[in-house]
């Protein structure tokens, strides 16, 4: 899951954000450094993930990362790039983030050091959340899995990749026999 796979339309509206899962802290003193997020005053391990907002299902998952590691320079790294014509929303942690050629972004408006946003402009916010939420549910939908809720203890290479990519599988399988309600 982790090349995108295109909508046969080409044109679609898609959510990008991250998630964090806790890990069992590290023993050796450099390695708790790099997993360590001052977010979530924890050790953890991150993903990307782009969903569609229509169907609902989980399009691209990226690689596993430490939690230190900031979303856009996850995003950077992998050089996800979306299909021509498409319409992504994402958060203020993306800003500057190259989702590819012909690709409209919506994100809302960052509030300008010592100034207001203007009523219409916390409106636009407002709107841009409401439709973001999707991608929050999707994620609570993955977290099901209660190994990715939970501290993860499993040492093994590649393991965390390997129950995310179930986990989101899980996801789409249970979304397509879903009735849909949108």
């Amino acid at each position: 899951m982790h090349h995108f796979r295109s909508h046969p339309e080409g044109q679609q509206e898609l959510i990008i954000d991250g998630t964090e899962r806790r890990i069992q802290r590290p023993v050796d003193n450099d390695v708790q450094r790099e997993y360590y997020s001052g977010k979530k005053k924890a050790h953890t391990v991150k993903n990307n993930v782009i969903v569609g907002c229509a169907d609902r299902h989980i399009k691209y998952l990226g690689d596993t990362h430490s939690g230190k590691k900031h979303d856009k320079k996850i995003a950077d790294e992998e050089q996800t790039q979306l299909p021509e014509g498409s319409v992504i929303l994402r958060d203020l942690g993306f800003k500057g983030a190259d989702m590819g050629k012909g690709v409209t972004v919506i994100e809302p408006k960052k509030k300008p050091r010592n100034k207001c946003l203007t009523p219409q402009e916390k409106e636009e916010n407002r709107q841009i959340s409401a439709r973001r939420v999707v991608v929050e549910h999707i994620i609570s939908g993955i977290k099901r899995c209660r190994c990715l809720k939970d501290v993860y203890r499993n040492l093994k290479d590649d393991f965390d990749d390997q129950i995310m990519e179930i986990a989101c599988g899980l996801h789409n399988l249970r979304n397509s026999m879903r009735n849909p309600i949108y």
